[in-house]
Formats: structure tokens, C-alpha cells, sequence
């Protein structure tokens, strides 16, 4: 990707046999790719614990806004054990 600044892009996901559509930066998906293959589930599944995470939160953010925030916390620590 030569630029990190790029329109969100909608995805269709499905999440406990329901199908949505997230839109997220190009980044964004391809950190969420990366984090599933390393996480070992694919990208609906994780998906589906980010959701599950989220919507157990006493201040549920929407989806797009808690996937970005799942990917961040997940790079730093992944940071912190480099």
C-alpha cells in the first residue's frame, strides 16, 4: 500500500450466521487479515470475539470504531513482546 490515507471500504462479515457490512480503511482491513492469520481463526471469527467484546462493554463503541480499537491495542502489545 503506498498510502495509509485512503475512504473506508465496505467488507461483508458475518458474525453468528448474520452478514454485515463494516467499512474500515484499507489499513485497517489488512491489519485485521493479519492479526486473524496470526490469531489462528479467520477474519469472521475474529471479527465475531471483537463484536462479542464490544458489545459487553459498558459503553459499546459501533463496530468499525471497535475493530480499529481492537487493532490497536493488539499492535501494542505485540509491541511490548518485541
Amino acid at each position: 500500500m503506498t498510502t495509509p490515507y485512503h475512504p473506508p471500504r465496505k467488507h461483508s462479515v458475518e458474525i453468528a450466521g448474520h452478514k454485515t457490512s463494516i467499512s474500515l480503511e484499507p489499513l485497517f482491513w489488512e491489519i485485521l487479515r493479519t492479526a486473524a492469520k496470526l490469531e489462528g481463526v479467520p477474519v469472521n471469527a475474529l471479527v465475531a470475539r471483537i463484536d462479542g467484546e464490544r458489545i459487553a462493554s459498558p459503553t459499546p463503541p459501533g463496530l468499525a470504531s471497535a475493530i480499529r480499537l481492537w487493532l490497536v491495542g493488539w499492535l501494542a502489545s505485540r509491541m511490548q513482546q518485541a
